[in-house]
């Protein structure tokens, strides 16, 4: 079989890269048109449950906004040359604009205008969600080039009543707690943020339904910010079956894994994830929890305190090529992404063999003599080992530490661990919780 992996890995790679590219073109929003068809996509793959929530509705501190579509937006020159064009990138316009069809000057077509002096070749990516505006997005160097001149502006888009769409799977398991795995879904072109965790999602859902499952598995995909606030707005009494979760974000550069944890700091997610980075010897920042950044910060709100951490390869924003023209199908590495799959889907592995047990003689150092112990590990070079193995799972055997926890705590490899488990439930001193 092990020849094959490389293969397979391979294949993946090459899958998870085809998806984004699909999914590249589409002009994203937090609400429209856009949405619906990224979730279309999302659906061929995985039996997506799309929710509508209209425009209006009270989520928590928050109201659904108006929905916003677009159907084509330039700016042309008198000579009627188009210089900005849609079409061509859907970055150009900023995200949310109000419909506008002018004849304008440059003085006051320049205060519509966003670029990005120190890297002039690029285009910024803008938004204005909550202030009905409208601009254009362009490079610095034609900012720079642009003369006098009559200027006709159009942004075709309708901003009106509609509703707010997110995606959502369950995948029961043989129990009902539940890992929940979000990721945000309203940015148009931009390949690391974040195509690249709407891939590696859905791939991974793909895999959890083909799975035998311990936990039961809950996918969203939603906007950023505002979809969060909605799902939890409508699921605050099913919340208590979260025991796991992970926002999963900027997954698509060769750079060091960067898990950042909940804000109870020390969940059973944050010891997993750190583990598994730990133990794949790949680079890593383990950063503690900021109220900012993606949507851990409104799982983690004070009011929910969910166990809910981020893993992506580069923080929020620390990146030149953040919210910009160069977050494009080339800056972005297939590897990268395949790579953050496979850590993420070795956490879910953990996750579902990380059990825990209850130690059925909790009140006092049990006897190991007595009970064959000791004749099981005596002879072996390991022996002192192993016993301690057998101290460290009686004694965090109280249903709060899994079999990873006392690894942690302990030092001790899981390999003898588990050997102490298995003595321990021969002898009838555990039971598994």
């Amino acid at each position: 079989m092990t020849p094959l992996l490389p293969v397979i890995f391979l294949k993946m790679e090459a899958e998870l890269y085809k998806y984004i590219t699909e999914l590249y073109p589409i002009c994203r929003s937090i609400t429209g048109d856009g949405t619906r068809e990224t979730l279309r996509l999302i659906s061929r793959h995985i039996p997506l449950e799309m929710h509508e929530v209209a425009s209006g509705t009270k989520v928590l501190d928050w109201e659904i906004p108006k929905e916003w579509n677009i159907k084509d937006a330039f700016i042309k020159n008198s000579k009627g040359e188009k210089i900005v064009d849609f079409q061509g990138l859907n970055l150009h316009v900023v995200n949310y604009s109000t419909p506008v069809h002018e004849f304008i000057d440059l003085a006051t077509l320049k205060k519509h205008l966003f670029s990005i002096p120190e890297h002039p070749e690029w285009i910024p990516y803008r938004t204005s969600y909550y202030d009905e505006t409208w601009g254009f997005c362009i490079r610095h160097d034609q900012l720079l080039g642009l003369r006098e001149d009559t200027y006709e502006v159009l942004i075709d888009s309708i901003l009106s009543a509609g509703s707010l769409t997110y995606g959502e799977l369950y995948i029961p398991g043989k129990n009902e707690d539940e890992f929940l795995l979000s990721t945000h879904i309203c940015h148009p072109s931009l390949c690391n943020d974040n195509l690249s965790g709407i891939a590696v999602n859905t791939f991974l859902a793909k895999e959890m339904l083909r799975s035998d499952n311990r936990y039961s598995y809950r996918f969203l995909f939603i906007p950023a910010t505002i979809g969060a606030i909605t799902w939890l707005s409508q699921h605050e009494k099913q919340l208590s079956k979260i025991k796991y979760g992970l926002v999963t974000s900027l997954l698509g550069l060769d750079d060091v894994f960067t898990y950042k944890r909940s804000r109870i700091g020390n969940s059973a997610i944050d010891r997993i994830a750190e583990y598994v980075l730990k133990t794949s010897n790949v680079p890593r920042n383990i950063l503690d929890f900021i109220p900012y950044g993606y949507d851990e910060r409104q799982f983690c709100s004070p009011g929910f305190n969910l166990p809910v951490g981020n893993i992506s390869r580069i923080p929020y924003g620390q990146y030149p090529e953040y919210h910009t023209s160069a977050d494009n199908l080339n800056f972005i590495s297939k590897k990268a992404v395949n790579d953050s799959y496979k850590i993420i889907r070795e956490i879910i592995r953990q996750v579902e063999s990380s059990k825990k047990y209850i130690n059925l003689f909790p009140k006092g150092e049990p006897q190991l003599g007595r009970r064959g112990l000791y004749d099981s590990i005596g002879g072996r070079n390991d022996s002192k080992q192993l016993q301690m193995a057998l101290l460290w799972v009686l004694n965090y055997s109280d249903g709060n530490y899994s079999i990873n926890d006392i690894s942690d705590l302990s030092g001790i490899d899981l390999k003898l661990l588990n050997e102490a488990i298995q003595l321990l439930l021969s002898k009838k001193m555990i039971k598994e919780l």
